[in-house]
């Protein structure tokens, strides 16, 4: 806990005091969070603070600004306590129903327009599945990246289907984008040209274990992969073929010890994956699997016998 900030001081001197309270707490970037909470409280962007850091903090942004410390002090992530996140250059809205968007996840969105650039896909319709949506960053993102492009973002939490809507709106793609209540496939009909999953992967003997960050604000629903963290995958690889046109493309992020493993059940399902199919985040990290539907899978399912139409939700 801090006192209240001293209205009388100025930008400059609120920023000192709440970076150093946040560097008493323990936060491992005080100054920047600090700068950040401050823009937040006065709604001033941060070339406005610094060509103004003389001027005084009001009393209205003084109170929020304490607030805001204090719950940043508690382990609330500056992005909650904002209420937005940045992903892929854009702002979206999260809130409690929804996974924080983490710079790692940008490695699907990366690798899914490499594969649309490689393979002369850019003009045309492609149908995109979200599964698991949140709140909707990396659907939302391939349709802003994609203007022929149209999808389905799924996820059981409705609150979470709601939020992602109004991403849609903000982003200005809604008219391209669906969302449906659904456990994994369950419930929806078509086929997609992508399919892209951000899946729960910690091991639920792991959960507390993380950061107060994550354990404490992230939805326990969007982390907990089962016992060995693999659950998700099982649900995604038995379906993942009836849903991909033939040739179709799965991306999924993973846990960085987990490509094996996954791999395994994706082949074991009928998915090709070449090489090994890792994708590799910014620092070298494993932290994506990029599986297709091969000509040639296995059987024939009653999804490849339908005539290929819009995504959507049956019923």
């Amino acid at each position: 806990m801090i006192e209240t900030l001293d209205i009388a001081q100025s930008l400059d001197a609120a920023h000192v005091a709440a970076a150093r309270a946040l560097r008493d707490g323990g936060i491992d970037t005080p100054a920047l969070d600090a700068r950040v909470l401050l823009c937040h409280s006065t709604g001033l962007s941060h070339e406005t603070l610094i060509a103004h850091g003389r001027d005084p903090l009001l009393p209205e942004a003084a109170a929020r600004l304490t607030g805001y410390v204090t719950r940043r002090l508690a382990g609330e992530p500056v992005s909650r306590i904002k209420g937005c996140r940045e992903f892929y250059g854009r702002d979206f809205r999260i809130d409690p129903h929804t996974l924080d968007p983490r710079p790692d996840t940008e490695t699907l969105v990366g690798a899914a327009l490499r594969i649309v650039a490689e393979n002369g896909l850019e003009d045309r319709p492609l149908r995109l599945l979200d599964l698991g949506t949140g709140s909707g960053c990396i659907l939302l993102t391939l349709l802003a990246e994609l203007p022929n492009a149209e999808g389905t973002g799924t996820d059981l939490s409705s609150g979470a289907l709601r939020l992602a809507a109004e991403n849609a709106r903000r982003l200005r793609v809604d008219g391209r984008a669906r969302f449906a209540a659904a456990d994994w496939f369950e419930g929806l009909s078509g086929q997609f040209d992508l399919i892209l999953a951000n899946p729960p992967y910690i091991a639920a003997g792991e959960i507390a274990a993380l950061s107060p960050e994550v354990a404490g604000h992230d939805p326990r629903r969007a982390l907990d992969g089962g016992a060995d963290g693999l659950d998700a995958y099982r649900r995604i690889a038995a379906k993942a073929v009836d849903f991909l046109v033939p040739g179709g493309h799965l991306l999924v992020e993973i846990g960085p010890t987990q490509a094996q493993a996954v791999s395994r059940l994706f082949r074991a399902d009928g998915l090709a994956v070449e090489g090994d199919g890792v994708l590799f985040d910014l620092a070298g990290r494993p932290r994506g699997l990029h599986a297709e539907r091969s000509e040639r899978v296995r059987g024939t399912s009653q999804a490849s016998k339908n005539k290929l139409g819009k995504p959507g939700c049956s019923g």
